[in-house]
C-alpha cells in the first residue's frame, strides 16, 4: 500500500506541475492553447511516447537502452526503402519494422542476459555498430518519395470537431502512442513477466531466488523496446513525410529523461505507465512551450537538462532518506 501511496502521489504532483507548466506558457503566448498547435504538439511527441514506453520498462530493471535512436534511425531507413521500392502495403510496413525492430531488440537481450555485460556498455556498443552500418549503407543521404497513401495515413485525425478556432481531434499517431501505453500498463500489471521486472528492480538476486526467469525477461524487454521502436518508426515516416537517417541523433537522451521525469528511478523499482506518459506531456510541453516563447535553441537542452537532473537527484535523495529511516536488526 505504501507503494501505492508513493506512486500515486507521484503523479498528482506531476500532474500539478504539468498544469502549472502549461498555464504559464499559455499567458506568454496564446498561440500554445490554439487548436492546430495541440493537434501538432499530440501529433509530433507520439514518437517520442511510444519509445518512452518500452524504455519504462529497462529503467525499471535498473537498466538502460541507450540504442534506441539508432535503432530507430535504421530501421526508418528500411521502411523508406520499402514505401519506394516495394508496396505500399501499411500492413507489410508495421510488420516488417516490428520484426527489424524486435530482432536488433533481442540481440541486445540475448547479450546482456547471457554474457551478463551492463545494460549500458552493450546498449552503447550495439549504438555504435547500428550507426556506423546505417551511415554506411545510406552515406547520409535522405531518402523521398513517401508514397501519398502513407502521408494521408500520418494526417488522419480521428474524432474531428469543428471549433471556431479550427477543429480538435486525436491525431492517428498519437492512437499507437496511446495503445502502446495501454499494451505496457497490460504487461506490468497482469503478467508474470510484470512482476518480474519490478522484483529485479529492486534487487535481482532476489528475484532470481523468488524463481522468476531473469534472462527471459531481460530478453523479453529488450525484444519489446525494439518492437516499440519499430512502430515508432513507422509513425514518423508516416508524420515526417521523408527519411533523414540524421534525424535521431541524441534522441535516446529524451526518450530517457521523459521516463525520469514521470517518475521512474534511475535505480530501478519505482516508475509507472501513468507517470511515464505525463513524463512525455511534461517533455513535449516544455520543448514546445521554449519553442513559442522564442527562447534561443541552445537554451531548449539546458532547461531539459537541469529539470532531468533535479528530477534525478530528488530521486536519489528520497532513496538514501528511505535507506536511513529503515531499522536495521543485527544478529
Amino acid at each position: 500500500m505504501d507503494i501505492i501511496k508513493k506512486i500515486r502521489s507521484k503523479e498528482i504532483v506531476l500532474l500539478l506541475i504539468v498544469l502549472v507548466v502549461s498555464s504559464i506558457i499559455s499567458i506568454g503566448n496564446i498561440v500554445f492553447l490554439r487548436c492546430d498547435n495541440l493537434i501538432d504538439l499530440m501529433r509530433n511527441n507520439s514518437v517520442l511516447g511510444i519509445m518512452a514506453m518500452g524504455m519504462l520498462l529497462s529503467i525499471l530493471t535498473g537498466g538502460i537502452d541507450v540504442s534506441v535512436g539508432s535503432m530507430i534511425a535504421a530501421i526508418t531507413v528500411i521502411v523508406g526503402h520499402f514505401l519506394v521500392n516495394i508496396s505500399e502495403n501499411i500492413f507489410l510496413v508495421f510488420l516488417i519494422a516490428a520484426i527489424s525492430g524486435i530482432v536488433m531488440g533481442l540481440i541486445n537481450g540475448l547479450l546482456i542476459s547471457k554474457l551478463k555485460i551492463a545494460p549500458i556498455v552493450v546498449t552503447l556498443g550495439t549504438m555504435s555498430i547500428i550507426s556506423g552500418m546505417m551511415f554506411y549503407i545510406t552515406h547520409g543521404t535522405w531518402i523521398t518519395g513517401i508514397p501519398d497513401s502513407f502521408i494521408e495515413f500520418g494526417r488522419t485525425i480521428l474524432f474531428k470537431v469543428t471549433t471556431k478556432n479550427g477543429y480538435i481531434g486525436l491525431p492517428l499517431p498519437t492512437l499507437f502512442f496511446i495503445l502502446s501505453a495501454i499494451l505496457t500498463w497490460l504487461i506490468l500489471k497482469y503478467t508474470l513477466i510484470g512482476r518480474g521486472i519490478y522484483a529485479m528492480g529492486g534487487n535481482p538476486e532476489s528475484a532470481r531466488r523468488l524463481g522468476f526467469n531473469t534472462d527471459g525477461i531481460i530478453i523479453f524487454i529488450y525484444s519489446y523496446i525494439g518492437f516499440l521502436v519499430g512502430i515508432a518508426a513507422v509513425v514518423h515516416t508516416s508524420i515526417m513525410r521523408q527519411v533523414d537517417p540524421n534525424a535521431f541523433s541524441g534522441f535516446e537522451m529524451q526518450v530517457i529523461a521523459a521516463v525520469v521525469l514521470g517518475g521512474a528511478s534511475i535505480l530501478g523499482g519505482s516508475g509507472s505507465v501513468i507517470g511515464t506518459v505525463l513524463g512525455v506531456v511534461l517533455f513535449s510541453i516544455l520543448s514546445n512551450g521554449l519553442i513559442l516563447m522564442r527562447i534561443p535553441v541552445f537554451w531548449h537542452n539546458i532547461v531539459i537538462g537541469t529539470v532531468l537532473l533535479i528530477s534525478v537527484s530528488i530521486d536519489v535523495i528520497q532513496r538514501k532518506l528511505a535507506d536511513k529511516a529503515q531499522v536495521r536488526v543485527d544478529i
